[in-house]
């Protein structure tokens, strides 16, 4: 089967970024991810996967996976992959990526995952003045440690995050007739568990209760974590609204709000 060629989001660097985070990913040896094959100047191959229509037990498989890549572990939060230098990128979004540990995750987090994109989102329409108000707001409690909790069980302190872990970034593979759950196009980091598990829930991941559940069972989600899932959503919602515009500005505003 013939591999599938993609070529970068404007930069010729996103795809050698994302091409560094699948081979991060994959050496952690539990969530499946799409195979590198070659790379070159603003393009990447990777093996061409054929899909097949996940079920609950593949669901599950794919949740107990997950567990075990996000406890491989990272540095520190907003680290990037090994030998990657500078920022990364989250589609046509810059992703800020630190050279060094920052004070706590909360602080990360807010300044990091956050306020970069507030600018722009104001900037075509999508938040107005009040609503950036409430995004500055809910950035404070967030860099204050406000809302800061454990990782899960076998995380450390800083769990190895695909990123951008919407349903679209899992391909369900055909493997001797069962469905994989198989990661492609990563925003890979250092960060909090959470984040990726909150991000399969923005557009709707199938079975997505069971792939949380079967997570859990392995690697024991930290008190209050349903609580916290508007807030591990807000960085992939706020680069929606910077780039998209429209109704992504009023979602943000009204998650933020849940947190300030």
């Amino acid at each position: 089967m013939a591999g599938f060629r993609k070529g970068d989001h404007g930069d010729p660097q996103s795809v050698r970024y994302e091409a560094a985070g699948l081979r991060w990913l994959g050496a952690a040896g539990g969530a499946a991810v799409v195979e590198v094959v070659d790379e070159g100047p603003g393009w990447l191959e990777t093996r061409r996967v054929a899909q097949a229509r996940p079920d609950a037990r593949a669901a599950e498989e794919l949740g107990r996976a997950l567990a075990r890549t996000h406890a491989a572990g990272a540095p520190y939060h907003g680290c990037p992959p090994p030998d990657w230098h500078g920022d990364g990128f989250m589609g046509r979004a810059a992703l800020p990526l630190r050279g060094s540990a920052p004070a706590s995750w909360g602080e990360f987090y807010a300044t990091d995952r956050i306020l970069p994109y507030l600018a722009a989102a104001v900037g075509n329409g999508a938040i107005d003045d009040d609503g950036a108000r409430t995004v500055r707001r809910c950035a404070e409690r967030v860099a204050a440690g406000d809302h800061d909790a454990a990782q899960p069980a076998m995380v450390g302190d800083v769990a190895r995050l695909h990123g951008d872990l919407w349903s679209g970034n899992v391909l369900w593979a055909e493997d001797d007739g069962t469905a994989v759950g198989t990661l492609i196009d990563p925003a890979a980091h250092g960060g909090h568990a959470e984040s990726d598990l909150a991000q399969l829930g923005v557009f709707g991941a199938p079975y997505l209760d069971r792939i949380v559940a079967a997570y859990d069972e392995v690697s024991s989600l930290a008190d209050g974590w349903r609580e916290r899932v508007g807030l591990h959503q807000l960085h992939i919602l706020i680069v929606h609204a910077a780039l998209f515009g429209g109704t992504y500005g009023d979602q943000t505003v009204a998650t933020a709000a849940r947190y300030t």
